[in-house]
Formats: structure tokens, sequence, C-alpha cells
């Protein structure tokens, strides 16, 4: 009878306890001109289609198609590089994942980088055919409104984020080597160059896309061009940037043209992942805990020119996606060696390039 009362009672608090909330993991593919939306079991690492979703409104699907989720996880922003230039915004059904368009509004150019600031209220923008860095607000609900500031003159503009505390962007322009700090004014969703306004890289490194540490004190740049990653101690209170070192993210055997793209750290900030097309492959790094400090941890081959390429938020997972193959390639990290473990591949739409994975509110 005790053993069968604390039964009841184990059973009593498993239902009694709230379900876990679902991890969805969307992909942008944009020759298809579709967005596949998958379901990740957290265990396993198996991943299942939900659904599938077009783009609405487009004339001509584009290169690829940057996403960005709101703070809150109920919108979704996908910014097309077709025809025409838009910011087609989906709600993320609370419960399932799914998505539904709610509506869509201008962008000033082809926007290589899309992301929301912390408040969610404004769309920042970064266009590299366009040479531009761009401000939308956003209206209730999730409706992208047209932009409000346009600053030109950034040249091949190809990634923005805002720092934690929202109250500095920084912007990566890929033709002139610079790493961009601006001041946010978070109440009108204003840029203000900072002070000073940007450091510069390795002449011809080509900085692409980059990512803040979760403790905010160190910013990461990966160089398209030269496929090599820079760490930059980062000031919060004043935006301002130390470069301290430089690593490459070729594999020893490399031959060609370095063509490195994507960027992302755990959220434990251990470890550190870029992609590089022309070898098709995921580099990674150990990040020192004291220092920041990247240490190599090698190369995996992955999906045929990897543009795009995300980590889940419990740190687990790796989900790269391959321009030319087509598909999905789900790896799981190693917990002490950051080392990357191959699970499993997943057919995808045409031309995936972008992923962003989502635990629902």
């Amino acid at each position: 009878m005790p053993g069968l009362l604390v039964t009841a009672i184990l059973l009593a608090a498993l239902m009694a306890s709230p379900a876990r909330a679902a991890t969805l993991v969307y992909v942008g593919n944009a020759e298809s001109n579709e967005i596949h939306v998958l379901q990740l079991d957290r265990q396993s690492g198996d991943l299942t289609v939900i659904e599938k979703v077009a783009i609405p409104g487009i004339t001509k699907p584009g290169i690829s198609t940057p996403m960005a989720v709101s703070p809150d996880r109920r919108f979704l922003y996908v910014g097309t590089r077709g025809e025409p230039k838009l910011a087609v915004g989906f709600a993320i059904d609370p419960a399932s994942g799914r998505l539904k368009h709610v509506a869509s509004g201008p962008l000033a150019d082809s926007m290589a980088y899309i992301a929301t600031d912390r408040t969610g209220k404004f769309l920042l923008g970064a266009s590299y055919p366009g040479h531009k860095l761009t401000v939308n607000p956003i209206g209730s609900p999730g409706t992208v409104q047209p932009p409000h500031q346009v600053l030109t003159d950034h040249p091949n503009a190809h990634s923005i984020l805002p720092d934690a505390s929202n109250r500095h962007v920084v912007a990566l322009t890929l033709g002139n080597d610079l790493v961009n700090v601006f001041r946010f004014d978070a109440a009108t969703g204003m840029l203000a160059p900072g002070s000073p306004p940007s450091v510069r890289v390795k002449e011809k490194a080509g900085p692409r896309h980059f990512a803040f540490h979760p403790n905010g004190k160190l910013v990461y740049v990966l160089g398209e061009l030269d496929a090599s990653v820079y760490a930059f101690d980062y000031d919060a209170a004043t935006g301002q940037l130390k470069e301290k070192q430089s690593i490459s993210a070729l594999p020893p055997d490399f031959q060609g043209k370095p063509s490195a793209a994507d960027l992302h750290i755990t959220p434990d900030g251990k470890f550190l992942y870029g992609s590089e097309r022309t070898s098709s492959t995921l580099a990674g790094f150990k990040v020192d805990p004291a220092s920041g400090m990247l240490s190599s941890i090698g190369s995996v081959p992955t999906e045929k020119q990897p543009r795009g390429f995300n980590i889940d938020a419990s740190g687990r997972y790796v989900l790269a996606v391959g321009q030319l193959s087509h598909a999905l390639s789900s790896y799981r990290i190693d917990p002490e060696s950051g080392k990357l473990t191959k699970l499993k591949e997943y057919p995808m739409g045409k031309n995936p390039n972008w992923v962003e994975i989502v635990d629902l509110p």
C-alpha cells in the first residue's frame, strides 16, 4: 500500500505540473519562397515538419530570407530580397508554433539582415546592395511600418543587432571593413553615431556577421573574405570596442577563396561556431571563461554552402542549412569539448539560408 500511495502521488504531481513548452524551428527558403516550420525534440534532437508556409505578396523571390523573432516570441518577421521588398510579419501561435500572416510593410532596400530592438517596437535592417542601415517602426499587432530612418553610405552593410541594454546598436559594413557602433534611442527608434563611430578590422577581412557574448562584455566578428573570427572587448556603458584576437575559421586542408557566412555562440557562452561556404564546414571554438579568448576545436563537414545555422536555447543542438544541398543537418554539442556530432539530415525547400529557433512562451 505505501508503494501504491507514493506512485499515486507522483502521478498526480506529474499531471498537475505544466507541460513543457515546445521548441520550434523556422527555416527560410529563398527560391521556393516559403518558411518550413519544424518542432525540435529536446531530448533526441529529432525534427518533425509541422507545416510549410508560403511568403505572401512576392512576385520575384530573392537570394535569401533574413528573419527576426520579436522579443516576446509572438511574431516572426521575414525580409524579402526579391520583389517587392517587404518585411512580412507572421503571428506565432503560442500553442502550436504555426504561422499566420499578419501584415507586410515596405523595406527601404534589399536587406541582408534584420533584427528587432529589445523592446520589439523597431525593426533594424542592413542592406548589402543598397549600402544602407535602416529603422522601421513596428505597429500593433506585428505590422512593420515604413522606415523612419535610413542611413546611407554604409558600404555593403551586412548585419545589425542591439546590445543587451538596448542603448547601443552594432552594425558591420563589409565594404569598408568597419564595425560600426551607434547610440540607440529606444523611445524614438533613432540611431546616432557612437564615440568613436567605428573600429576597423584587417583590410579585406570583410566583416559579415557577429555575436555578442552572453556576458555582454565581448563581441565576436566573422570576416567573410578571410574567414577569421575577431574578438573584441566591449564596454556596454560607452559602446566602445577593443580588438584583442584574430583566429582562423578555415579547416587545415583548405584550398580556394574563403567565404565565411554565419556566427553563433551557445547561450552559456562556452562555445562559438562559424560557417564557411567554400569548404562547406562548421568551425568550432572554445571560449575561455575568464578572458573570452578563443581556441579552435576543429571543423566538421556540413551541408553544401552553409549560409545560415543556429543554436537552440538549451545549447545542445546546432541546426545548419545548405543553399546548394537544399537540406538541414542537425548536430549535438558535446557539453565538455564543444565538438559536434551529426545526428540527421532533413530535406528543406530550395535555397534554405536562415534558421530561427524559438521556445514557445
